[in-house]
């Protein structure tokens, strides 16, 4: 053995070998905070099943990235026993994602912190161009000012859009309700104009209803769901989005769960996808609006009309036309959710936009239609549930630019901290 090598002593091995589990436990331990199910240390040292010193360090080491802040002097509840464990929350004042979205009547720009905070948000556009260019360079623009003023770092950037997105390419397959061409290369356009805003990071598209899918998963109703079933309609048409242990499933190429192109009325509507009866054109807003015998007017959007009209005159005194054509609607919407929990299996469904305002309306009747036409509903029942977050899509969003300082925090932020 040459001379001049020093003996490895057994302290330094262990000291390395705790070092890189706790580097390695660094996106797990991120991603308890980020989801809510680590609140204290004590909590994060269980989830992760490793010493209480790993923990800390790994909880100091998020700390200095900017990531969340460790409060080592938590108040202690009134008749607890012993020294409380150090209460983990996020950094109000760390980076952000921007995070976009586009839909029929318009659209918005956010910057989203960890937790699924939203810190600031645009105005909402109630103009959509035929122009994606234009439309995603406006929408930039507005997020660009909103980092300026925050004085943020900027962790990516990512697109909710109204249409399938095929990949892996990022092309907006079929922007129904948008005035743009089919299969627009809405990724590569997004991403010119975010590099011309002087943006790094990441830059990532996706549909608006897997966004808002993986948004609940993560932070709203859909929590500690397995094989969670998301069903909504926004501005115009109907989507769907199902996640499987915590994984938005999208199929080979991106454009699994269209289910707004269930067939759940034969003899209804024509749809813009060529069929008839969709649950697309069958029951969003639109359809609604129609059903009630109401004309959409141009000065408020779709969405918020149907809204405000379910509540004002589904209930006492009612207006028969509105109880019916919303009765009509969850009628439809029942058997389309039917058929895809005989399909799916899932153990929680949760419902969107018009969607959620029907089911509060008649919880009673949208679940009968379910069980009855369903056999695994017939076996006990699927939960059924409202969608919590507001601007649940934009939310998604920015769980794609989150995720690779989710996956590697220190490779992410560290070089820059």
């Amino acid at each position: 053995m040459n001379g001049n090598v020093a003996p490895r002593r057994v302290g330094d091995v262990s000291t390395r070998t705790r070092l890189e589990r706790g580097r390695g436990a660094l996106g797990p331990a991120l991603e308890l905070v980020h989801t809510g199910r680590a609140p204290t240390r004590a909590v994060l040292t269980a989830e992760l099943g490793v010493t209480r010193a790993t923990a800390g360090a790994v909880a100091a080491e998020l700390e200095a990235l900017g990531l969340i802040r460790v409060d080592s002097r938590p108040g202690v509840a009134g008749g607890a026993q012993g020294r409380p464990s150090h209460r983990l929350s996020i950094d109000e004042n760390g980076p952000v994602a921007l995070a976009a979205q586009v839909h029929p009547d318009g659209f918005r720009a956010a910057l989203v912190g960890l937790g699924g905070r939203i810190v600031a948000t645009t105005p909402g556009c109630v103009t959509v161009s035929a122009d994606p260019a234009q439309v995603l360079g406006e929408v930039v623009d507005a997020g660009a000012a909103l980092l300026k003023d925050s004085g943020r770092r900027c962790v990516g950037a990512a697109l909710a859009v109204p249409s399938a997105v095929a990949e892996p390419e990022g092309t907006a397959l079929n922007p129904l309700h948008l005035a743009w061409p089919a299969g627009s290369p809405v990724r590569a356009i997004f991403t010119e104009c975010v590099r011309a805003a002087g943006i790094d990071g990441p830059v990532l598209t996706g549909n608006d209803v897997n966004l808002a899918a993986l948004a609940e998963h993560r932070h709203g109703a859909g929590r500690s769901a397995q094989h969670l079933l998301c069903v909504a309609t926004g501005h115009r048409g109907v989507g769907g989005a199902l996640v499987l242990d915590g994984r938005l499933h999208s199929g080979s190429s991106g454009l699994a769960l269209e289910v707004g192109h269930l067939t759940v009325n034969p003899e209804g509507r024509a749809c813009h996808c060529g069929g008839r009866g969709c649950l697309d054109v069958e029951a969003d807003p639109l359809a609604f609006l129609t059903a009630a015998g109401r004309t959409p007017g141009p000065e408020v959007n779709l969405l918020q009309q149907a809204r405000d009209l379910l509540r004002s005159e589904y209930t006492a005194p009612a207006d028969p036309s509105v109880r019916r054509a919303a009765e009509e609607l969850i009628d439809r919407l029942g058997l389309g959710l039917a058929g895809l929990v005989n399909i799916l299996n899932p153990d929680r469904i949760i419902l969107g936009g018009l969607h959620r305002e029907l089911l509060d309306a008649d919880p009673e009747r949208l679940r009968a239609v379910v069980a009855d036409r369903s056999l695994w509903g017939r076996s006990g029942g699927v939960p059924i549930l409202p969608c919590t977050l507001d601007h649940n899509s934009l939310v998604g969003a920015a769980e794609l630019a989150w995720q690779p300082v989710l996956d590697d925090p220190l490779g992410s932020l560290g070089a820059a901290a």
